[in-house]
């Protein structure tokens, strides 16, 4: 996936396999954790064109992908048909520069039908699970849920032929060397016998099967649960596909029984400079400043943790424990995690969201959010860089410039915020 931080959204599929390559290569999308590509046929979506100078880069490429270990074969058997996809390319460009607040991800995300048909999921798959659960030690709400927002349990994993997608986007060149990269992963896949080319397909940018493992992590941490010599994310049997993303999250580093995070009831006076991912205290600090759960009972301690306001404080807050950060390796958009978390609590029958979000304030796009850290250095509250990606420094420089004019300093960027950075040039 993308590695993105906050409220902006989008992230890559999943991986750290791509950590160091995504890191200086982020987009900024909606919340989806990756678009999804139209749901009438490929055929119809495609739009496959004749481009010379594409057919003469599968040529060369052939050469990179034989020093990579890529049999000839395999190499002229995966390319069979393929043709520039203009589609792919108009989706990787014409990505939207305005980003979604949590609670219009959240309504879509965890949403009564995605809760339903969660359950029903559990029922129907809930021995799997629990085999998958002791394997692993991870719980199984979790995986049900990241499946459910994945592809909606199965329901919508791409029909996108990834070979194409990922030479296309290779050959475009806009984000080159992380394409390559998926492309030989992709090709070592089909060249295991796990899939064959015309079974391996998924979303535009090539995340693929159930829980949409891009090709690096799928050669990392891809299972074969059903013991049949395959690692089968595509099939409609989503046994491979489950196993692999606990396995994702039990290698890094899952706690088995200990809950992502809960929603909490913060105490008037709160010192709103305490939230954020980065300030950790013990549970014992959290309930001796005033902080409960959101019905006003204890907090329960499972070691240290943090305040999170993804709306900052006019909304929801949050306790995250470690666990949070591990769902953080599969996307680390705040929403994303929080959904996951959410929709797994709530498929085991715990509560909606209790407080209410401030509906009213708009996302800033993009191009406001690259403003707001332009006027903010300027001012005197440095982001360091300008790149529209509101983390932890951003944040920072938000709240000081906050407390600067008496405001409560919860880092929120709202339109409001960059108003009075405007006016105050």
């Amino acid at each position: 996936m993308y590695r993105i931080r906050g409220i902006i959204g989008l992230a890559i599929f999943l991986g750290t396999a791509l950590s160091a390559i995504a890191a200086t290569e982020v987009p900024t999308l909606d919340f989806r954790p990756k678009p999804r590509p139209a749901t009438q046929a490929t055929a119809e979506i495609r739009v496959a064109s004749s481009n010379k100078r594409f057919d003469q880069w599968v040529k060369s490429f052939r050469k990179k992908a034989a020093a990579k270990g890529i049999s000839p074969g395999v190499y002229d058997r995966a390319f069979q048909g393929v043709r520039y996809n203009t589609y792919v390319v108009e989706k990787d460009r014409n990505q939207s520069e305005f980003t979604k607040q949590i609670w219009d991800y959240l309504d879509t995300a965890t949403s009564d039908t995605r809760v339903r048909n969660g359950k029903a999921a559990l029922a129907k798959r809930r021995a799997l699970l629990k085999k998958i659960e002791k394997k692993y030690g991870v719980d199984a709400q979790i995986v049900l849920a990241i499946w459910g927002l994945e592809s909606a349990y199965g329901t919508h994993m791409g029909d996108i032929p990834v070979i194409e997608s990922l030479a296309t986007l290779a050959f475009d060149g806009r984000r080159q060397r992380f394409f390559e990269a998926q492309l030989i992963a992709a090709l070592s896949i089909l060249q295991s016998g796990d899939v064959r080319a015309k079974s391996m397909t998924g979303s535009w940018a090539g995340a693929m099967g159930h829980t949409q493992f891009i090709p690096t992590s799928y050669l990392a941490f891809a299972q074969d649960f059903r013991g049949d010599g395959k690692r089968d994310i595509w099939s409609k049997d989503p046994t491979d596909a489950l196993a692999s993303t606990a396995n994702y999250l039990a290698r890094h580093g899952w706690t088995k029984g200990q809950p992502w995070g809960m929603e909490v009831k913060l105490p008037k006076g709160f010192d709103y400079a305490l939230s954020g991912e980065r300030i950790k205290k013990s549970v014992g600090d959290w309930r001796a400043l005033g902080i409960t759960r959101i019905d006003g009972s204890k907090l329960p301690d499972h070691g240290r943790s943090s305040i999170l306001l993804p709306a900052g404080a006019k909304g929801a807050a949050f306790i995250i424990f470690e666990n949070f950060h591990v769902i953080e390796r599969y996307n680390t958009a705040d929403a994303y995690v929080i959904a996951v978390g959410h929709l797994g609590d709530r498929i085991l029958g715990g509560p909606a969201i209790q407080t209410k979000w401030p509906r009213g304030e708009k996302a800033l796009s993009f191009k406001q959010k690259k403003k707001m850290q332009r006027l903010l250095t300027r001012k005197g509250f440095d982001t360091e860089k300008v790149d529209g990606i509101v983390g932890p420094v951003t944040i920072a420089a938000i709240r000081a410039f906050q407390a600067s004019l008496g405001l409560t300093p919860d880092g929120y960027a709202t339109t409001d915020l960059l108003k009075l950075l405007t006016k105050r040039k």
